[in-house]
């Protein structure tokens, strides 16, 4: 810990900003699921006036940790991942200060044109379908009421009623660390690199600042009652009653119907493992009842799996993306 603490004043001195700094911080106070072991060191960084001097100490920190081996962690909003009952060791990143619109990218804003609208990373995605339809801009109506951040959307090409982010995204400026050395750039988004809530950002160690995207102008209250009918919807289906991470499984057209139908008709619904259960109303969410673990939620992830291939012959892809120390 000594260690990370002595890299993050190092880092600071040469790029003065204001992160706040939490040592063994619970996980559960910054995922859908509301559980998850400490993270050895949580650093929300800082926006605003600071930004760019919180990319430069990003930058720099991601450097030393690399060269010093110590795991660096990328949190978005926390909607799509289960972290371990052992958390998360080295270093995790939050982006959740990163909100709101931006001309960071590298385009001259005079060259934009008026149906052109950027949003650093950490902003959540009904903040931007709602600031979108602010403006007269349609193609974010599918994120309304979707958990989570504009970063880790476009890190999974988040997909909802026939619509994915990739469709609409045109650039994205990211910090790319694969290598030794970060390194900032922007990059075009190639719809035919992207897949069923897949994306090339999926096979690189990246941390993305903001993501610009190109929608079509529509009038706003249009735009609003499709949003509203995307809300009604996903609270119909039950997806804000218990602390969740949405959908547990892909789909897959080649099974004939969705994930959760199939779970349904297996009888699997209310299935439980300790805290953790199949919700009773949804099929294809499992949800945490008050006292999951993450291992519960794992558990029940692979009997489900389990059992649908047994009935079936169906191998699940989950959805969920397993974090930390398993």
């Amino acid at each position: 810990m000594e260690k990370i603490r002595r890299l993050i004043e190092r880092c600071l001195k040469k790029n003065p900003c204001a992160p706040e700094l939490c040592f063994n911080e619970p996980m559960a106070r910054h995922t859908s699921f509301k559980l998850g072991g400490p993270a050895d060191c949580l650093i929300k960084l800082p926006c605003g006036d600071s930004f760019e001097s919180a990319v430069g100490f990003t930058i720099d920190l991601i450097n030393a940790a690399n060269k010093e081996q110590i795991p660096v962690f990328v949190l978005g909003g926390g909607a799509n991942i289960l972290v371990s009952d052992k958390g998360i060791r080295g270093i995790t990143l939050d982006t959740s200060a990163w909100t709101g619109e931006t001309e960071i990218l590298n385009t001259a804003k005079a060259q934009r044109s008026q149906t052109e609208i950027t949003f650093l990373s950490g902003t959540s995605l009904d903040v931007a379908a709602e600031a979108a339809a602010a403006k007269g801009l349609s193609g974010l109506e599918f994120l309304a009421g979707m958990p989570g951040s504009i970063g880790g959307a476009l890190w999974m090409n988040a997909r909802a009623y026939e619509q994915d982010i990739a469709g609409v995204a045109i650039q994205a400026d990211i910090l790319d660390f694969s290598s030794t050395e970060v390194k900032r750039h922007t990059v075009p988004i190639n719809k035919s690199e992207f897949g069923y809530k897949k994306s090339p950002f999926q096979n690189q160690q990246c941390l993305i600042l903001s993501v610009l995207f190109s929608l079509q102008t529509r009038d706003t209250n249009e735009i609003r009652c499709q949003m509203e009918k995307h809300r009604l919807d996903r609270s119909t289906k039950g997806h804000y009653r218990y602390p969740s991470a949405g959908s547990a499984f892909k789909n897959n057209h080649d099974f004939g119907k969705p994930t959760g139908q199939i779970i349904d008709e297996l009888g699997l619904k209310g299935l439980s493992i300790g805290g953790a259960q199949i919700a009773p109303f949804h099929g294809n969410i499992i949800i945490n009842t008050g006292n999951a673990t993450a291992e519960n939620i794992r558990d029940l992830l692979e009997l489900t799996a389990a059992q649908v291939k047994n009935a079936t012959g169906f191998i699940l892809e989950p959805e969920i993306l397993l974090v930390g120390e398993w």
